[in-house]
């Protein structure tokens, strides 16, 4: 009966408790502490990807410059950051090690990083990533593609450096779609990489590439920072990275049906699992 009576006014004081408001007060410091969470990861963030900037730099300039060993110490610095910040990754299938160009579904700004941390490979990224503080420059140091979209000339010119980029033996990355979104599947895939694919006789690698979250997806007008202060406040982010067998062929139409059929089947399949 003491027992009993002892637990009663356990209940009783948290129901206490509740009715002074510190439910209130328990939201009000999570919501601080995601704050908090965010602010050092973004801090991390700048001043990891300085100091691997620096090293790039500075190994360029006293050893000469070299692309591999630039992607290598893009590479490591992918495979430290994305853990460090909370971004958790399972990856399937085999990343490629040779010419091909790599098509994948896009969802987010990580999606570029989470690839580049397993392949050693060009990244085709939208121009105004240039400009973006330490990401431009990095970016441009250690091996990325830029491309206005809306211009023609620049993705004539942005194929010209993709054929080049292969036949110099190195993957290229693609998001066909052209932007993010958070569909269950993809949208319809542009066909310029598809037709330099079958005319340069590379293979076609797809990869699909999911969040458990589509609070995670970086969609419509957001942009860099309000999304990454209000993702990385929480504890963790789930990614899932699919990679496909190469596929070979000389219409260009095939290949990307083909791609663009494995990846949805692979994106509904991991979203069941997510559920």
């Amino acid at each position: 009966m003491l027992h009993g009576a002892k637990i009663q006014g356990v209940v009783l004081t948290v129901k206490n408790l509740q009715s002074f408001g510190l439910t209130g007060i328990f939201f009000k410091f999570a919501s601080l502490m995601k704050k908090i969470r965010a602010l050092i990861r973004l801090f991390y963030f700048v001043g990891y990807t300085v100091l691997r900037v620096a090293q790039i730099m500075v190994s360029s300039l006293f050893l000469g410059k070299n692309l591999q060993r630039s992607m290598r110490i893009r590479n490591s610095w992918a495979r430290h950051l994305l853990p460090a910040i909370g971004v958790q990754i399972r990856t399937s299938g085999a990343p490629p090690d040779f010419p091909c160009i790599l098509m994948g579904n896009h969802r987010s700004y990580l999606d570029p990083i989470i690839l580049i941390r397993d392949v050693n490979a060009f990244p085709v990224s939208k121009a105004e990533v240039a400009s973006w503080p330490v990401i431009g420059y990095g970016a441009s140091l250690s091996g990325v593609l830029f491309l206005k979209r809306e211009s023609t000339s620049s993705r004539k010119r942005t194929l010209h450096g993709i054929a080049e980029k292969l036949q110099a033996g190195f993957p290229v990355i693609l998001f066909p779609e052209g932007t993010t979104h958070s569909l269950p599947t993809t949208l319809p895939f542009k066909s310029g990489g598809f037709k330099l694919a079958a005319t340069e006789r590379v293979p076609i690698v797809p990869v699909a590439i999911d969040f458990s979250s589509t609070e995670d997806h970086w969609i419509g007008n957001d942009t860099f920072l309000p999304h990454f202060l209000r993702r990385f406040g929480e504890p963790r982010m789930q990614v899932q990275v699919r990679y496909g067998t190469p596929i070979w062929g000389e219409d260009p139409q095939i290949l990307l049906d083909k791609a663009r059929t494995w990846i949805d089947s692979e994106l509904l399949d991991m979203h069941y699992h997510w559920k």
